[in-house]
């Protein structure tokens, strides 16, 4: 279990699950989801989150795992840009030690 701080004071937080950054991966929903110029804005987290959303509507069936992203993390009330910064930081560290296991 992971904590990422969700604003710039630290009094927020999100609790995030190995399942949620693997359901990340496996949906490749950080893949060209930030501009060449690098900021993660509240636009980018609205982009975020209409993505998950046509993945949701456009599978048949609703994967549990995507969901649990969706209810935890992506619109947990806490998630603002700041901690979707956070949240691909977190992600990019995940993955390089994954990458490095292996």
């Amino acid at each position: 279990m992971f904590k990422i701080q969700a604003n710039l004071s630290g009094t927020r937080s999100i609790n995030i699950s190995e399942e949620h950054l693997q359901t990340i991966d496996k949906y490749l929903l950080f893949k060209d989801l930030i501009d060449s110029n690098g900021y993660v804005d509240e636009q980018v987290l609205d982009k975020l989150r209409l993505n998950t959303r046509s993945i949701l509507e456009s599978s048949g069936s609703n994967d549990k795992d995507l969901l649990d992203l969706c209810l935890d993390v992506i619109y947990h009330p806490n998630m603002k840009a700041f901690g979707l910064q956070k949240l691909v930081l977190l992600f990019i560290e995940w993955k390089d030690k994954q990458l490095a296991a292996e």
